[in-house]
């Protein structure tokens, strides 16, 4: 496989599973833009109301930033842990290939 092969086969996996997690995401981020603009706005007027208010909307878009990153960590995981299961060569996979390639089964036993 060349690199750009590599990159391609990246890319369409990045599209097909990834954007949809990745779309509430950015989402999120520019709510929290706008937010923190909003607060320096108020910061520049003074009213010191309008500052936690709009500091603590900006906290509340960047929590939800925080949760849809952990969810897409979450959701790639499953995803490699099934691809893992199924492939048969892969170390720890359906096969159990990771106690054959010098796992713990002699990797410093004592001798009796």
């Amino acid at each position: 496989m060349t690199v750009r092969t590599v990159h391609q086969a990246a890319a369409r996996a990045l599209r097909t599973f990834l954007w949809p997690v990745l779309l509430p995401v950015q989402f999120a981020l520019l709510l929290f833009t706008f937010r923190l603009g909003r607060l320096r706005a108020a910061r520049a007027r003074g009213d010191r109301g309008a500052i936690s208010i709009e500091l603590a909307l900006a906290i509340i878009a960047l929590v939800f930033v925080a949760g849809a990153v952990a969810a897409a960590m979450y959701i790639l995981k499953d995803k490699v842990v099934k691809k893992v299961e199924q492939d048969p060569n892969a170390p720890g996979g359906a096969a159990g290939g990771g106690a054959g390639a010098g796992g713990a089964a002699g990797a410093g036993g004592s001798t009796s």
